[in-house]
């Protein structure tokens, strides 16, 4: 059946979507039905064949990320399919067209069988890349170039500390950073992870859980310090980071599991003129997004199409067991990325 045909017959019934029938624990994740989206200007259609799930959704059906203002209260923040339909001239204008296979970020909505992006946050599915595997990608590609590319300025011969190099975003920067010409270093909880680690690209690999990652940092750049850390922890991991920068290095904080009070020596912050900065990316606006997509482009797509760059997929599910994938990133075993299929 032709695309067009195909998804004319979804629009006209309801889609399946997994909805948060109340704020709780994975259970309250259910296979449910919603109208299907209608695209709107600047916007496509996309019939969803993969969900990434990210840790930000698990926080939104705890009840604790409140939903931007106008975004879809059905949880996911990355897709992967084939455009539908859209604002005709917003589409030509990218380059898309009906049938074009696609990945995106979105504000929310992802976890359906049709979903409506911002036509700038689209980017074509990378040569050579399966559906499941692109739908891995906008989230921690959006957030690690953001960061540690803009935010914190990594260059090439620079040194990045990564807390956490074997979850979604770890193992996204590990290899970006890499490919840049930057030399990486992680932490993560056990020997397997960190082994994943140093396979995906990490010259060194610390468990934080039987080593001081301070102490192992210091050695390992001769007590100079990393130029940036990429931090998803924040708390008590604070003080330690700042003791472990180089001069003139940069903090960037994308998330604070480890809490949000801190109690850090300001006079190291003076003394080696550290920049601490932070960012969430779900509520920035669709020209800030627009900016990165295009940044990664033209910067970062052909080190994906090439192989440089590769996804890294622990697990998926059908979108029924959303779950199941919820249980599975929250027991933090996971090495990569975890994807819902439709």
């Amino acid at each position: 059946m032709p695309v067009g045909l195909a998804a004319q017959n979804i629009v006209k019934n309801r889609m399946k979507a997994v909805e948060i029938t109340s704020f709780g624990a994975p259970d309250v994740l259910k296979l449910g039905a919603r109208p299907a989206p209608v695209p709107g200007k600047g916007e496509l259609l996309i019939r969803v064949s993969a969900s990434g799930v990210n840790r930000p959704d698990a926080l939104q059906r705890a009840g604790n990320y409140p939903v931007p203002p106008g975004a879809s209260d059905i949880p996911g923040l990355e897709v992967a399919g084939v455009v539908v339909e859209g604002d005709a001239a917003a589409m030509a204008e990218a380059g898309f067209r009906t049938g074009d296979r696609v990945c995106a970020l979105v504000a929310g909505g992802g976890y359906a069988e049709l979903c409506v992006a911002p036509v700038g946050q689209c980017l074509p599915v990378p040569p050579g890349l399966s559906d499941i595997e692109a739908a891995s990608l906008p989230e921690t590609f959006f957030t690690v170039w953001s960061n540690v590319f803009e935010r914190a300025q990594l260059k090439a011969g620079e040194t990045l500390l990564i807390q956490g190099g074997s979850s979604g975003i770890g193992v996204t920067a590990i290899q970006m950073a890499t490919a840049l010409g930057a030399t990486v270093f992680v932490t993560a909880g056990s020997d397997e992870k960190c082994a994943a680690c140093v396979t995906l690209g990490a010259a060194h690999a610390i468990n934080y859980k039987t080593a001081d990652f301070v102490e192992e940092v210091k050695k390992l750049t001769g007590g100079k310090g990393v130029d940036v850390v990429l931090d998803m922890v924040a708390g008590s991991y604070l003080a330690r980071e700042i003791e472990c920068l180089a001069e003139d290095g940069r903090l960037a904080i994308i998330a604070v599991q480890g809490g949000v009070k801190a109690e850090i020596n300001a006079g190291l912050v003076l003394r080696k003129r550290l920049t601490i900065t932070g960012s969430t990316l779900r509520p920035r606006s669709l020209g800030f997004k627009t900016s990165i997509a295009r940044a990664l482009k033209e910067k970062v797509w052909p080190l994906v199409g090439s192989g440089a760059i590769k996804p890294v997929i622990h697990s998926t599910f059908a979108a029924a067991d959303a779950a199941k994938a919820h249980v599975l990133m929250e027991s933090n075993q996971h090495i990569g990325k975890i994807v819902l299929t439709w």
